[in-house]
C-alpha cells in the first residue's frame, strides 16, 4: 500500500548551519534526506516510518570532491555518477568505481549518494567493502562541531551505526596510498545488472618478490553488517601465495563471515562463493 504523501514533512533550510541547529534541537525527529533512492522505495511501499526530514541536496558544503597529495576527501552528497565521471578515482580507486558502476540502473546513479549508501547501513550495499578496503575515514559533523570515525568501526550491527541523531555524514576522506596496489572487486547476484548482491568482495594487495607485503579485504552479504576480514589479512600479510597457504586464506575467512539464509541466496552457497572470490583475487595476485 502506498504512504499516505501529506503525512510527510520535508524542511530545505537554507544553509548547513541552519540544518545541524534544527537537528540539535530536536535530536532524533528530523532526518537527513539526500538522494532519497531507498527512501523512496518505501515510500511507496507505505514502509517508510519516520515522517520528518531535512533535504541536504542543496548544500554545497556536502558535494565538494577535493585531493591533496595523500588523500582524496568525497562530500556525502558525491553521486555515483560522479564517482564515475571523476579521473583520479577512475585511475587510483578502482574498485570504489566498479562498485559504482554496479550499483541499481543511471537513474539511481545520477541521484544517489556516498553519504545515503553508508548511513542506508545495508549489509549488502556495493561501495561499502571498497571503502573498507581503502581504509576510508568519515567526518560526522553536528552544532557541536566534528569527529573522525575510521569506517570499519562505524557499523555496529544490523543498521546500528556511530552516528548520532543530531549528526550528518560531512565526507568520506580515503588515502591515496594503494594505487599502486593489485586491486580486485567481484559482485555476485542473481542478475548481471540492477541486482541486489548475493555476495560481493573487495581487496587490494601489495605484492613483492613473490610475498603479500599488505593486504586489505572487505566482504558483503555475509553479516549483519560489511565484513573487513581482519584474521583473514593476517594470515596472508608477509606470506607467499602457495596453494596451502591459499588453502588457509579460504578456511579463515570462512569463520569470519556469518552468512544467512534468505530470500536471495542460502547461507551455504554465501559461504562457498566468499571462499571462491577470495581464491580468485588470490590467484590474480600469483601473475605480478
Amino acid at each position: 500500500m502506498r504512504a499516505y504523501l501529506p503525512a510527510y514533512q520535508m524542511k530545505a533550510l537554507p544553509s548547513l548551519s541552519e540544518t545541524l541547529e534544527v537537528m540539535a534541537r530536536e535530536p532524533g525527529i528530523w532526518q537527513p534526506f539526500a538522494g532519497g533512492t531507498d527512501l523512496m522505495v518505501l515510500l511507496e511501499a507505505g514502509k517508510l516510518t519516520h515522517k520528518n526530514y531535512l533535504c541536504l541536496l542543496h548544500l554545497p558544503e556536502l558535494r565538494s570532491i577535493e585531493e591533496t597529495p595523500e588523500y582524496i576527501c568525497l562530500g556525502a552528497l558525491t553521486t555515483y555518477s560522479q564517482i564515475l565521471r571523476n579521473p583520479t578515482l577512475q585511475r587510483e580507486f578502482p574498485l570504489l568505481c566498479k562498485a559504482a558502476s554496479e550499483t541499481g540502473g543511471v537513474a539511481t546513479q545520477n541521484r544517489g549518494t556516498l553519504g545515503g549508501n553508508i548511513a542506508n547501513a545495508s549489509p549488502a550495499a556495493d561501495l561499502p567493502p571498497a571503502l573498507l578496503v581503502y581504509d576510508a575515514e568519515l567526518e560526522l559533523i553536528s552544532a557541536a562541531g566534528s569527529r573522525q570515525v575510521p569506517y570499519h568501526r562505524f557499523h555496529s550491527g544490523y543498521k546500528k551505526m556511530d552516528l548520532r541523531p543530531e549528526e550528518l555524514i560531512r565526507a568520506i576522506r580515503i588515502s591515496r596510498k594503494m594505487k599502486d596496489w593489485k586491486q580486485y572487486y567481484r559482485k555476485v547476484g542473481t542478475r548481471k545488472a540492477q541486482a541486489i548482491s548475493k555476495v560481493c568482495l573487495a581487496g587490494a594487495a601489495n605484492v613483492d618478490g613473490g610475498l603479500i607485503r599488505d593486504i586489505r579485504i572487505a566482504v558483503g552479504s555475509v553479516a549483519p553488517t560489511v565484513v573487513r576480514c581482519f584474521q583473514t589479512e593476517n594470515l596472508l600479510r608477509n606470506n607467499g601465495l602457495s596453494a596451502n597457504a591459499i588453502h588457509a586464506a579460504r578456511e579463515t575467512i570462512a569463520r569470519e563471515i556469518a552468512p544467512i539464509d534468505d530470500m536471495r541466496s542460502t547461507a551455504r552457497y554465501r559461504l562457498r562463493v566468499a571462499q571462491n572470490l577470495l581464491a580468485e583475487f588470490l590467484g590474480t595476485l600469483q601473475s605480478q
